[in-house]
């Protein structure tokens, strides 16, 4: 029977884990993205792990065994929950590939929404969550300032990129 298993890897080792037990005769999804962040006013991409230190491992239950990979340099440990080793659903593979990029095989993370001075933007982050807010501008690499509406005065308010959105129309 062939199942799907999470593996931990060592520290920056997915690759090398993945190439080894690729070696070994094993099928390995390594999931990675594509990550868009802004440093120092540059925006930059960037190859990363999806999920960092982890990967999957499919094996057929009667023709190979768990114990090859645990010993795989780059391979930390394969992942348990009490005595019973971590089985991945192939649904859950199957989703994940269905979300990558038709030709780069690449997830997509770390969009970096385009906000101007004077936008309607949404915060989503407490305490402020949910309140409306008007873009102000980029406060370093990661942040923004923001004016947000409260109590009946505007307050100048610091928040982290990730946590605004484009407001909605109202309806």
């Amino acid at each position: 029977m062939l199942r799907w298993y999470l593996i931990q890897t060592k520290p920056g080792a997915e690759t090398v884990a993945g190439e080894n037990l690729l070696r070994q005769g094993y099928e390995v999804y390594f999931p990675r993205a594509l990550r868009t962040a802004r440093r120092r006013g540059q925006v930059r991409e960037s190859i990363v792990a999806l999920f960092p230190r982890y990967l999957f491992v499919r094996l057929d239950e009667g023709r190979q065994a768990l114990t090859p990979v645990r010993s795989t340099t780059g391979v930390a440990c394969a992942v348990r929950f009490g005595f019973s080793y971590a089985v991945v659903p192939d649904k859950v593979i199957r989703e994940l590939r269905g979300r990558e990029d038709a030709v780069t095989g690449l997830h997509r993370i770390g969009q970096l929404p385009v906000f101007s001075a004077g936008m309607s933007v949404q915060v989503k982050l407490q305490p402020f969550d949910g309140f409306d807010a008007i873009f102000e501008r980029e406060a370093g690499a990661d942040r923004v300032i923001v004016l947000l509406k409260i109590l009946g005065q505007i307050a100048r308010v610091q928040v982290p990129l990730d946590s605004i959105e484009v407001a909605s129309p109202a309806a």
